[in-house]
Formats: C-alpha cells, structure tokens, sequence
C-alpha cells in the first residue's frame, strides 16, 4: 500500500467518522469541545483498564488457584 493510498483511505474514515458521528454539522469549537471531550473520555478508559485490569486478573488466576487447591507458596503451616 503506498502512501497516497493510505492518505486517501484515512481521510475516508475521518469522513466516515464524521458523518456517523454527525459532527461535521458542527461548528469548529463545538467540534473542539467534541472531540476534547472524547480523547479526555477515551484516555482515561485506557488508563483505568492499565491500571485495574491486571490487578482483577491477577485476583481471579489466585482465586482459581485456591479452588484447585494449590496454596500460596508464603502460607507457613503449623507441624507440632
């Protein structure tokens, strides 16, 4: 794919974004504030999965973990 293909394919989804989200009936600062709002909002859905994500998953692999009944390797177990 050469360059001014690649140019002419993303400038067809910039329209195509633009009329599924219609704002290309807005004027210049509302589509500022649009697409502000947007990026702010898509950010911080990626940085909260960056951060909560693994923690839920490393949650679940130890909950399954005990339900298969492996134990933590720190547990100290009490022989008299």
């Amino acid at each position: 794919m050469d360059i001014k293909s690649l140019k002419n394919y993303l400038y067809w989804l910039y329209c195509q974004f633009e009329l599924i989200t219609c704002s290309y009936l807005m004027e210049p600062w509302e589509k500022l504030l649009f697409y502000t709002f947007n990026i702010t909002m898509l950010v911080m859905v990626l940085y909260t999965a960056y951060i909560f994500v693994p923690v839920h998953i490393s949650t679940a692999f130890q909950f399954f973990l005990h339900l298969l009944g492996n134990q933590h390797e720190n547990t100290v177990s009490l022989v008299k």
